[in-house]
């Protein structure tokens, strides 16, 4: 009996499990309602900026700025200016979606190989894509990239406060307190990601002043060689910063969905778990990124199984002509593509009902995408609840209360008459 209560407390002392939790809170509607509302109003401006067409296309009609980058950096110029009367554009968001939904895919397979190095491979190519953008659309993505922060602010942390609240307490808040936690908070969910990037821009101004200061005749190579020793100890600051940004990023919002803090106490404490037990948020990252690759391929297998039970329904139903006719407006999906489209071979009434088609197909595929975006809040946030834990001796049921609702004024009304009438009593 003993030794069964010690085996018991020995596995209850493992905090990793509750990781598993994750699925379960993802897929509520709440956390997959803001999710796919943050990416539908993230996409419509995507493809509203798009309409200008700024990224140059080779007559093919299938290689593009992006392609030759990633290839080789060094002839994008040159392949602009041989294509650029060519007549074909395509647009930023869609190039770069294109390319993080290519890198997503393959990261997602190397990681249940396991081929960690591959996968990040991926996420390196998908920075690359970033890079071009800005390198060569440098107005246009940061237009877009403030856009994309100001809304990802506002759903990561209200997903983050539904989790935390799940997690903790068991409870369900709804969307619109949710909503009200994340805009009561939004200027330090908006600061704690931009505050690294300021105080590296900073600290890194400091050594090109120095830099600058070489340029003196004579008592330049001096005050560099002088001021050297503080340059490498500002390259130390900017290397922790940069370290505990990547890492501890992912830890920012939890923080302020938990504990109710400002952006600098976040950041403080996102970078402390870091650094006091690096490997064990490493070990949490590393389970929380398996499980979350299974998850996803249950949930496209899902989103599959949903498409190809329909289509093959609606194939049955089809008397005259049904291959035919279905294969113009629905092609067969297939788990790797299930976006089957056939506009171009289609016209009439069949190209209205392949938009149609098409129109649900992104709503399913949207919804997929909220579920990534829904997990990996969810996941960070159960990771901080244990990291608090781990360093803190936090207890993972403590969590702050929300900002206090607006009271009616009827009952503000009723408070002020109370007081008034204990005035006027007698002593």
């Amino acid at each position: 009996m003993a030794e069964n209560q010690k085996g018991t407390q020995l596995f209850g002392n493992f905090l990793f499990p509750k990781i598993f939790q994750t699925f379960r809170i993802a897929v509520s509607l709440s956390s997959l309602f803001i999710a796919f509302a943050a990416i539908l109003i993230i996409s419509l401006c995507g493809k509203l900026m798009d309409l200008g067409g700024s990224v140059v296309v080779a007559e093919d009609g299938r290689t593009n700025e992006l392609h030759i980058y990633m290839q080789n950096p060094s002839e994008v110029s040159n392949f602009i200016k041989v294509n650029s009367d060519s007549g074909k554009r395509a647009g930023v968001y869609t190039t770069i979606w294109r390319q993080a939904a290519y890198q997503f895919e393959k990261a997602v397979n190397n990681v249940l190989t396991p081929n960690f190095k591959a996968a990040a491979d991926n996420v390196a190519a998908y920075f690359r894509a970033i890079a071009w953008a800005f390198k060569y659309h440098f107005f246009y993505s940061l237009i877009f990239a403030a856009v994309k922060l100001v809304i990802i602010c506002i759903a990561g942390g209200a997903i983050c406060r539904i989790a935390a609240l799940k997690f903790t307490k068991g409870e369900k808040p709804g969307i619109t307190n949710a909503l009200r936690y994340s805009l009561s908070k939004f200027v330090s969910f908006l600061a704690a990601p931009l505050a690294p990037i300021a105080i590296t821009a900073v600290l890194s101004a400091c050594i090109i002043v120095l830099g600058l200061l070489g340029n003196i005749p004579y008592a330049g190579e001096i005050i560099v060689a002088l001021g050297s020793i503080l340059a490498l100890l500002v390259g130390v600051l900017i290397a922790i910063v940069i370290i505990g940004t990547v890492s501890g990023f992912g830890l920012m919002f939890p923080a302020l969905a938990y504990d109710g803090l400002d952006c600098f106490d976040s950041i403080s404490r996102s970078f402390n778990y870091i650094f006091s037990r690096p490997w064990r948020m490493g070990f949490y990252t590393g389970v929380a990124t398996v499980y979350g690759a299974i998850c996803y391929l249950f949930v496209r297998f899902f989103a599959f199984l949903v498409l190809l039970a329909t289509r093959f329904s609606l194939g049955l139903g089809l008397f005259e002509k049904a291959d035919a006719k279905l294969e113009a407006i629905w092609p067969m999906p297939t788990f790797t593509n299930l976006m089957a489209t056939a506009f171009e071979s289609t016209s009439g009434t069949e190209f209205f009902a392949a938009w149609i088609i098409h129109t649900f197909i992104l709503i399913i595929l949207g919804l997929i995408v909220a579920f990534i975006l829904s997990f990996y809040f969810s996941a960070n946030s159960i990771i901080y609840a244990l990291m608090r834990k781990k360093v803190d001796n936090a207890p993972l049921d403590e969590i702050c209360e929300g900002p206090e609702p607006a009271r009616p004024v009827s009952a503000i009304s009723e408070q002020a008459e109370e007081i008034e009438q204990d005035a006027a009593e007698p002593e």
